[in-house]
């Protein structure tokens, strides 16, 4: 399968809700109308996230739960999973590990999309700590451990999950890509998305925000001007 081809599933791992939105909603609605058959593996449920004070933290979670599964929706993606991982502490253990995994072997993607595991010197926000810290953790279940019947035993002994090689992986927020999806005309949709993020956003102006970076992501690929476009390191992982 080329880059170019549209995968008949994929699965989408990352750190945060919102995560994937910003980084991919445009490329995830490109191919969710398209026909490809899309998951969401959120690692943490956002409970370090939202603004405002009088809200209590314990419904945090609650709220960007509801908030990721409707902006998902937005994108055309009904199959939003959390494996409910403490927001601002993650680290790579052997459990993270297994759990994204387990979710590899069930879904069994033909691309993975994951964030990067290299910290960008040139974009703080997008090296928050979670986010390398998932990038990293879904490249070793991608490669060694969701391959490797004998890695994570429980999953097929107990669950009946097979092992299950992702053919390609694609590395959101990598400085070296490799891949450039022309988003322009699904652009609209990536910000109605993003806009459902209310306890991350109300205050934001998305399209702002977003279009100078997607126009930034177009000129570094060579697509005509005034076009927009989201970036990718992809990678043979068959």
């Amino acid at each position: 399968m080329t880059p170019d081809q549209h995968p008949d599933r994929l699965l989408a791992i990352a750190a945060h809700p919102d995560d994937i939105d910003f980084g991919c909603g445009g490329t995830i609605a490109t191919l969710a109308a398209a026909g490809t058959e899309v998951t969401y593996c959120l690692i943490t449920n956002g409970d370090a996230g939202g603004f405002d004070p009088n809200v209590p933290r314990s419904e945090i979670p609650r709220i960007r739960q509801q908030e990721q599964r409707d902006a998902a929706a937005v994108l055309g993606v009904t199959d939003v999973r959390f494996l409910n991982y403490k927001d601002g502490e993650l680290t790579i253990t052997h459990e993270l590990r297994r759990d994204i995994s387990r979710v590899i072997r069930q879904v069994k993607p033909a691309v993975a999309i994951v964030q990067s595991p290299i910290r960008n010197l040139d974009r703080m926000y997008g090296s928050h700590p979670d986010h390398i810290a998932a990038g990293e953790a879904a490249m070793q279940a991608i490669y060694p451990d969701a391959r490797n019947p004998f890695a994570h035993t429980s999953l097929l002994a107990d669950e009946g999950l097979e092992a299950w090689s992702v053919p390609q992986t694609w590395v959101v927020g990598y400085e070296e890509s490799n891949h450039y999806l022309d988003i322009t005309d699904v652009f609209d949709t990536k910000v109605a998305a993003l806009n459902q993020h209310v306890s991350q956003t109300a205050d934001m102006d998305i399209a702002a925000r977003m279009r100078p970076w997607a126009a930034s992501n177009a000129a570094a690929g060579g697509l005509a001007e005034g076009r927009l476009a989201e970036a990718f390191r992809v990678l043979d992982t068959a």
